[in-house]
């Protein structure tokens, strides 16, 4: 579990997410609307050198970000019901960028099979505090978090 104290810090930790990311590598975020599923993903485009205005692909789905260190797949499957397997999703999911899926459980069977989740809870006394719980599948996505936490841990 880690805490966030504000959005500084949330994107600060998208920022080390970004920096340490690899092709391929998959991140699901998780949470309530307002948790800083975006703000986060804003902190990985900077760490990944992307200095275009991040927005959540909310209506579009997937946004492709390509200006940075590695392409960055940011998705928004939130209204995603059926149709899933016709996105050509494992096209970004074992591509040569980062995977940022907000909303991903509603992929169901169609997430990748190696992803780290994020999911991001809200403090319900404190409004700019978040608690960040990881969840591990697969042995990249171990990889990932360890890289993430070393850098975490060592700014």
């Amino acid at each position: 579990m880690l805490t966030l104290v504000n959005t500084n810090a949330t994107e600060e930790l998208g920022k080390i997410i970004g920096s340490v990311a690899e092709p391929g590598d998959n991140l699901v975020l998780t949470g309530d609307l307002g948790a800083g599923k975006t703000t986060l993903t804003k902190g990985i485009a900077l760490g990944l050198g992307i200095d275009q205005m991040i927005k959540s692909p909310t209506y579009t789905i997937i946004r492709e970000y390509q200006q940075g260190r590695l392409p960055l797949y940011h998705m928004d499957v939130y209204r995603i019901e059926s149709g899933a397997d016709d996105l050509g999703l494992d096209d970004y999911f074992e591509g040569e960028g980062l995977s940022v899926i907000e909303w991903g459980k509603q992929l169901g069977e169609y997430l990748p099979e190696d992803y780290l989740e994020l999911i991001l809870a809200k403090d319900e006394q404190e409004e700019q505090l978040r608690q960040v719980e990881w969840l591990i599948h697969g042995d990249k996505a171990e990889k990932f978090q360890a890289r993430i936490l070393n850098a975490w841990e060592t700014k």
